[in-house]
């Protein structure tokens, strides 16, 4: 199971400083909410995108306090609270790229003409849906820093479909509706497991480089920005920092 791990490259981001870093709080707490509306209940055992958002927002390093006060806020919301949708947009950037978007809102129109603005100002171009959804596909990924042949053993008998080994650990690829079956017997067998979540992968890769990578990084950062944007996927391959 060798080859090039795609979670390092699409998770590729600069550090965030303390308002970035406020802003992906608040996106993952939206987030949050919006599955517990969705699900009608916040038991996150009974409501599998609750449970998706709550470990994603956990790999976000969001603190414990913030994500049970996020829950207990949606359960006890009434029907005046925010409506929010999950819309995806799929776009491309600089180097023949192909760009896929998860967002979060209440106000399409909004969404997509922020959208359309960072593309166009940043090089890039929104496409139509499916332009580019085909080249993307739901996988659970979940990272692990202990590499032994037992670890890498466990999770394949409970459902991993595809294992990467690097310098800092292991990438282990599901279904979706695998992930957490592969972490409880990754958990249960003494593995810690460091993040786990649903993510959009790459089928194949563009490598990108000089100008183009600088482009499309811009691009990225700028949609990431946006209030109603809670993800961003690309299958850029980038040089490997020095």
């Amino acid at each position: 199971m060798a080859g090039h791990s795609k979670w390092s490259q699409i998770k590729r981001k600069k550090g965030a400083n303390d308002s970035k870093r406020s802003a992906m709080y608040s996106k993952h707490i939206r987030a949050i909410q919006a599955a517990v509306r969705s699900g009608g209940t916040g038991d996150p055992a009974g409501n599998l995108s609750l449970k998706n958002a709550i470990a994603a927002a956990k790999s976000a390093t969001v603190p414990v306090d913030n994500i049970e006060n996020a829950i207990k806020r949606a359960v006890g919301a009434g029907d005046g609270a925010a409506d929010y949708k999950d819309v995806t947009y799929e776009g491309y950037g600089p180097g023949g790229t192909a760009i896929f978007i998860e967002t979060l809102t209440d106000n399409v129109n909004r969404t997509v003409a922020d959208i359309r603005a960072v593309f166009n100002k940043r090089g890039g171009s929104l496409g139509t849906n499916g332009s580019v959804a085909w080249q993307f596909e739901k996988k659970g990924v979940l990272l692990l820093k202990d590499t032994s042949e037992q670890a890498q053993e466990t999770a394949i008998e409970h459902g991993a479909e595809d294992i990467q080994e690097s310098e800092d650990g292991l990438e282990i690829s599901t279904g979706p509706n695998d992930l957490y079956a592969v972490q409880d017997a990754l958990v249960a067998a003494g593995f810690p497991v460091e993040s786990a979540q649903v993510a959009m992968l790459p089928s194949n890769t563009v490598a990108v480089s000089g100008d183009d990578a600088r482009k499309l990084l811009m691009l990225i950062d700028a949609l990431e920005d946006l209030d109603d944007v809670q993800n961003v996927y690309s299958n850029a391959e980038f040089p490997e920092e020095d």
